[in-house]
Parts: C-alpha cells; sequence; structure tokens
C-alpha cells in the first residue's frame, strides 16, 4: 500500500469513530434517559479523548511527507487538505481540553433545557460561563495570537472571519430593516392561520413532504425533539421535528427544513463515504441546502399551492379562502421572539443580534452575567418590543450549551449562498413553478444534488457556491428576491 492508502485507511477509522460519537448526540437528544445525561457526559469525553488523539497521531505527519500530492487527482488533493487542516487544528488543541468541552458541553445541555423550561437563566448562568472560559481558551490555543472568534468560526466557515460577515450584514440590514417595516405597516395583512391541528396528521403529512424533497428513508428516520436538528451523514442520515397543535407549518417546516441538510449528506458521491471530504463543506453551505428547500422551494406560491390542497384532504377546510391566501399565511411577516419560527425577511435580523453578542462574549467585551441583559436591550432594539420571559429570549436556543460558538453566522451565510442558488436555479430549470405546483420537486434537488451535493467538501465553502451557480457570492440575489417576493404579498 501507498502512503496515501495508509493514510486513507486511518482517515477513514477516525471518521467511522466520529460518526458514532454523532449518534451518541442524536440519542441523548431524542430516545436517552433523562437520568442518563452524568454517563453520556463521561461517555463523550471519552470518545473525544479518542478523536482527538486519532487527528493528532504522529503517522499523519510521516504518511503526508511522504504523498506526493501532484500525483493526486482533485478529490486526492482534497482529501490531504481537510487531513491536515484537522490535525493542525488536534496539534494546537490540548487533549485534556478537548475532552473538558465534550464532557461539560453534554452536561450542560441538559442544564439548558431545565433553565428553558423554569425560565430561569440564572440557573443555567453557571455552567454557561463554563463553557464560554472553554471555548475561549481553546479560541486562545488556535488562534496564534490572532482573533478568538475568527478562530473558532473557521470550524464552521473555514475562509471567512467575523469582519467579513460584519460587511455582509452591514449591506443586509438597512434593506431588510425597510422592508419589514415596509409590510407590517401595510394595510393588507395576511390571515393568520388558526385552529387545532392533530399531531398524528401533522407527522404523517411531514413525513410525505419529506419524501416529496427526496429524502430516502431506508437510510434516514425521522423522531421528535426540542430543537430539530440532523444528525449523520452517507448511508445512516437522521432529523427530527417538532410539533404544535396550534401551528403545523412549525412540524412542515422544520422538517422540511431538516430533510435540505439530510438530502445533502445523502447525495454525496458514495466515493467520499466517511472520508474527510465525504461531508458538506461547511455549515454555511449545508444551511445553504436547507433554507433553499424550506424558502425559495417549499414557501414558493407553487409548492403551497399544492400544500394546500394536502392539507385540505387531510384535516378539511383551513382558514384560507383559496391557494393564494394559503400562500399569503404561509408568508405572512409576524413579531415574534423565536428565531426558528421567524419570517424570512426578520429571520436575518435574529442572527445579526446573535452574532454580536457571541462575538463580544468570545472577545471578553460581554460577561455571561450581564448576557440576559444584553440581549434583552438589543432584541428590543432591533424589533421594537420587550422579551417576555427568557425561553423566548436567551435561553431559546440550544447552541450556546453545546458551546457552538461561531456557528449562527452560518445561519444567514447559508440563506445568501441560497439567494444565490435559487438565482441560478431558476435560470437553469424554466419549468419549476409547474412541477412545485404538483408537490414535484424532483427537478430543483436533483439540479442541487447534481450542482453542488455530490461533491461533498470537495471544494471549499465559497467555490462550492460558485462552481454551482457560475457567479461570485453576493448578497444581492437574496435581497432581490425577498423584495419582490415580499412585495408581491403585501403591496400587489
Amino acid at each position: 500500500m501507498s502512503a496515501f492508502d495508509d493514510l486513507m485507511e486511518f482517515a477513514r477509522d477516525t471518521q467511522a469513530l466520529g460518526e458514532v460519537a454523532g449518534r451518541l448526540g442524536w440519542d441523548q437528544e431524542t430516545v436517552m434517559p433523562e437520568g442518563g445525561a452524568p454517563q453520556r457526559a463521561e461517555e463523550m469525553a471519552a470518545m473525544e479523548k479518542i478523536l482527538h488523539a486519532r487527528r493528532n497521531d504522529p503517522r499523519i505527519g510521516d504518511w503526508l511527507e511522504a504523498i506526493d500530492e501532484s500525483a493526486l487527482d482533485d478529490a486526492g488533493r482534497a482529501q490531504i487538505r481537510e487531513i491536515r487542516r484537522a490535525r493542525d487544528r488536534a496539534a494546537k488543541v490540548p487533549v485534556a481540553l478537548a475532552a473538558e468541552l465534550a464532557r461539560v458541553t453534554s452536561a450542560a445541555q441538559g442544564k439548558w433545557a431545565e433553565a428553558r423550561a423554569a425560565n430561569d437563566f440564572a440557573a443555567f448562568q453557571p455552567v454557561l460561563e463554563e463553557v464560554v472560559k472553554l471555548r475561549r481558551e481553546e479560541a486562545s490555543a488556535l488562534a496564534d495570537g490572532g482573533d478568538l472568534y475568527d478562530a473558532l468560526l473557521d470550524d464552521y466557515e473555514p475562509g471567512i472571519t467575523g469582519g467579513d460577515i460584519q460587511t455582509l450584514f452591514d449591506a443586509m440590514r438597512p434593506r431588510l430593516v425597510t422592508l419589514r417595516d415596509k409590510a407590517l405597516g401595510a394595510a393588507n395583512q395576511p390571515e393568520i392561520l388558526v385552529g387545532n391541528w392533530a399531531e398524528k396528521k401533522q407527522l404523517k403529512l411531514s413525513t410525505k413532504l419529506a419524501k416529496s424533497f427526496g429524502y430516502d428513508l431506508k437510510h434516514g428516520r425521522i423522531d421528535k425533539a426540542v430543537h430539530p436538528f440532523s444528525s449523520g451523514s452517507g448511508l445512516d442520515v437522521r432529523i427530527t421535528t417538532r410539533t404544535s397543535e396550534g401551528d403545523p407549518f412549525n412540524c412542515f417546516y422544520s422538517t422540511i427544513h431538516e430533510v435540505g441538510h439530510a438530502c445533502y449528506e445523502q447525495n454525496i458521491d458514495t466515493a467520499y463515504l466517511l472520508t474527510p471530504i465525504g461531508r458538506g463543506a461547511s455549515m454555511g453551505v449545508h444551511e445553504s441546502q436547507s433554507r433553499i428547500y424550506e424558502n425559495q422551494l417549499g414557501r414558493s406560491r407553487a409548492f403551497t399551492g399544492w400544500l394546500f390542497d394536502q392539507m385540505e384532504k387531510r384535516f378539511g377546510k383551513t382558514p384560507a379562502s383559496d391557494a393564494d391566501a394559503f400562500y399569503r399565511m404561509v408568508n405572512r411577516l409576524q413579531k415574534g421572539f423565536i428565531r426558528t419560527e421567524a419570517d424570512e425577511v426578520q429571520y436575518n435580523l435574529h442572527i445579526m443580534l446573535r452574532f454580536d453578542l457571541e462575538r463580544r462574549l468570545i472577545g471578553g467585551q460581554l460577561d455571561v452575567a450581564d448576557l440576559e441583559t444584553a440581549w434583552n436591550e438589543r432584541f428590543a432594539a432591533d424589533f421594537g418590543y420587550a422579551v417576555d420571559k427568557a425561553s423566548n429570549g436567551v435561553l431559546q436556543d440550544v447552541h450556546w450549551s453545546v458551546g457552538l460558538f461561531g456557528y449562527f453566522p452560518t445561519y444567514a451565510l447559508g440563506n445568501i449562498y441560497a439567494g444565490c442558488l435559487y438565482d441560478a436555479l431558476q435560470s437553469d430549470v424554466p419549468e419549476l413553478d409547474k412541477q412545485l405546483g404538483q408537490g414535484d420537486s424532483s427537478a430543483a434537488t436533483t439540479w442541487l444534488s447534481d450542482k453542488l451535493q455530490r461533491y461533498g467538501s470537495l471544494r471549499t465553502p465559497r467555490e462550492t457556491i460558485e462552481h454551482a451557480t457560475g457567479k461570485p457570492v453576493s448578497v444581492e440575489p437574496l435581497l432581490a428576491y425577498l423584495e419582490d417576493k415580499f412585495d408581491g404579498i403585501y403591496f400587489r
């Protein structure tokens, strides 16, 4: 065997162990008994020690030195790029710190859930302080004297900085705020969905939606969780959703969103299975898939017309007078506290709030003890009304409890990328709306699979989007799409 073959065999075992660790996380969020949390924290820490040691194994350096990269194809060179990234990161972070982070964040999830249920940030504050402290230590080890937040951001979106994101957000905010205020002040407001929608029927329709967007249930499953997520890669990719008997859209669009993530992983070339490039290119690229599935496709006038018929067949008469009223209802702008329930126009404003706060937390300009106050003040300034309880504010998201600092801005990057992809998709698939109107997303999902998903991490994040669209990444397609769509809903 060659040095490259030896390295790849070692890397495949490491990736497989990483999948096992991910399955532990899925189990904890779905079916693990509540009393198992302390033991699970120790199990996660033990797995992280093993993975950290493998990523930093001295043989990796020997293999890399022996490989002639010029003799490799594009996929081989991409494998080397990702292996080197993981090794360099592991070499900088002490194994004890990596294990402690895994242990603390595993335990913190349960404490966050308890505090959220009780609307008690003070109960969560001590463990969050510990998480922030450990992540700052990790960032210091990774940054080599550079910006701490950028060091963490690089885990989720390689090649971008906090400054880059700030520039994008500064370009987006004025037009988003103008569009929001204009729509909320319009005289012609869409109807509100009211009623009681049986959970079993919601879940049955959400399964049909998942299949209609190409989710392969032979290699996946749908479960319930407090915070919907997707987990796994290759041949075992699982999603979760949630239900509210007063709001079926929460279930339907959470499902479509997570299916976007899952289909990305399911559609990666099987030649890359259990290799470093056999996963999505970045969290921003991942979010581009979930957001385009959920919004540009799932909330389109064409697809909601089909969904309207499905709901009336399954639930009986809806409050919407016709398919057009239902489309407006699905896309209605409204005041609200919850990021995951936010409309397309306001969603990025929720992300900007979190980005600014977590950047200050990691940079040391904001203490955890002051986080709830800072959140509430910023929310009132950005949205014009006060947070009523912690579960609608600082405790609504699980991300900080599990140490995902640097993750939030990738949601907005995903929206930007989705805007670019949808612009290209419309040009390439002129019959798109006709097919979506029949509940058939296959032309769109096949296009996304062929142009982007099958390549996994073959290319860098920005290269992945630009290869798929043939154009540079820009905020303009997203903003133009939003302005056209919501002007049509409220003023035409």
